[in-house]
């Protein structure tokens, strides 16, 4: 075991706890589903001594013979590799009902949800500005500009990460790998939202890609978009003297355009988006002053 700033980091497991989990989830679903391990065996084509190794948490099934079980039970594969505890009923039947509502009626039950269940105010969230975006859009340089504006602090998470974390994050990253990574960045958002009533944050450009992480922003900060094109980007990146993670790769320009297209849907969830492209940033400050509809100062807490 590895120890860095009073924390124990355990090393990956050999899989075998993940094998007997994937077992015992093939054999409650068949029984839920009436079936003995002969017709499953029958209507899967897997051998029925494979399955009764698999069920015991000793069969190493591949990715394709796991599609044929699933699809004999009528379950998506999605449901027998999740390695999170099985879910209460509410919760499938709930899935299943969001399921079959369109994109706009989703959106709105999940509004309803949120201010049933005690999601934060509409003043509390656009007291917390939270920017999002590929790196190269200028968060970090918009964002310490707002904070000084505002005169809120300006709160870097990737920053928080390494003072958490006690590295640096490409240290981090190639120690203990995107899980590690991806719990200090959830921490780090939940001590901010803890510590400070209002702030300005920059995120990494990646945090979007994390559901749970993108979910909690999304409902505790006015989020903002900020955006350029793949050209400014790259310039910015270049500027900053930082590759990563497009580092060594003759192509770089191409897997930017690429990581940009297939994050736009995420980025996209933001309350706002700011265009950057081609302005200096005090002119991108004043769009984004003009855009967040901050409260009022008289309306301000102290921050502790």
């Amino acid at each position: 075991m590895a120890k860095y700033r009073g924390e124990t980091v355990k090393k990956e497991a050999n899989g075998d706890g993940f094998l007997a989990q994937l077992g015992e989830r093939v054999r409650v679903l068949r029984a839920r589903r009436g079936m003995s391990r002969k017709v499953l065996a029958k209507q899967s084509k897997v051998s029925e001594r494979y399955l009764a190794q698999l069920e015991l948490g000793k069969g190493n099934c591949s990715i394709v013979l796991l599609r044929r079980i699933a699809k004999a039970m009528s379950v998506p594969v999605a449901e027998l590799v999740d390695d999170r505890p099985e879910r209460e009923v509410e919760h499938l039947l709930l899935e299943q009902f969001l399921d079959r509502l369109s994109p706009v009626e989703r959106a709105e039950a999940r509004d309803v949800l949120l201010s049933h269940f005690g999601g934060p105010s509409s003043e509390d969230r656009r007291g917390r500005i939270a920017l999002v975006g590929l790196r190269g859009g200028g968060k970090s340089t918009l964002g310490k500009l707002l904070a000084d504006t505002l005169e809120v602090p300006f709160i870097e998470l990737d920053r928080e990460i390494e003072t958490r974390s006690g590295m640096e994050l490409s240290e981090l990253f190639e120690m203990f790998g995107q899980q590690t990574f991806r719990r200090f960045e959830r921490e780090a958002l939940e001590k901010a939202l803890a510590d400070h009533p209002r702030f300005v944050l920059a995120t990494g450009g990646s945090l979007v890609t994390e559901p749970a992480t993108y979910e909690l922003l999304l409902t505790s900060c006015l989020t903002v978009w900020v955006r350029t094109g793949p050209d400014q980007h790259m310039n910015r990146v270049i500027e900053q003297g930082d590759f990563r993670p497009m580092a060594e790769n003759a192509k770089a320009m191409d897997d930017l355009v690429s990581i940009l297209k297939s994050r736009e849907p995420l980025y996209a969830k933001a309350d706002r988006v700011l265009d950057t492209e081609g302005k200096k940033p005090e002119q991108s400050l004043r769009d984004l002053v003009a855009m967040i509809d901050y409260p009022k100062p008289a309306t301000e807490r102290r921050i502790a």
